[in-house]
């Protein structure tokens, strides 16, 4: 079985350093960046991504105009984005569904739920 590559972007090396040695653990190759404009580089190449876990707010460009942008990339139209917010308000799922994500979890991240949107990429 191929490993699936996941991109994860969050302006906190924290968050990216626990996300990726949990992942790692369950047998992802993680690639990570701590801006959405590095991200957009990263993006705009022909390296492989199985699926995209962006931090939904970063300083100067937060997920909610990144992913449009990623969305506008044509080899990345259909790329499986998932939004990571501390945000848990009411409305915030919706919000980050409508700017393009394909799923949503909130933080701290409950690894099981994770894994179980991970498992339909």
């Amino acid at each position: 079985m191929n490993k699936k590559r996941l991109l994860i972007i969050d302006d906190d090396s924290r968050n990216i350093f626990a996300l990726e040695h949990t992942l790692r653990a369950k047998s992802y190759d993680c690639l990570s960046c701590l801006s959405a404009e590095e991200a957009l580089k990263i993006l705009s190449t022909d390296e492989p991504v199985d699926a995209i876990l962006i931090d939904m707010m970063m300083p100067e460009m937060d997920g909610y105009d990144a992913i449009p942008i990623i969305k506008a990339i044509p080899e990345r139209r259909s790329a499986y984005i998932v939004a990571v917010t501390a945000q848990a308000m009411i409305g915030d799922k919706e919000k980050c569904l409508e700017a393009g994500a394909d799923a949503y979890i909130s933080k701290p991240v409950d690894v099981d739920k994770l894994l179980a949107i991970l498992s339909k990429i």
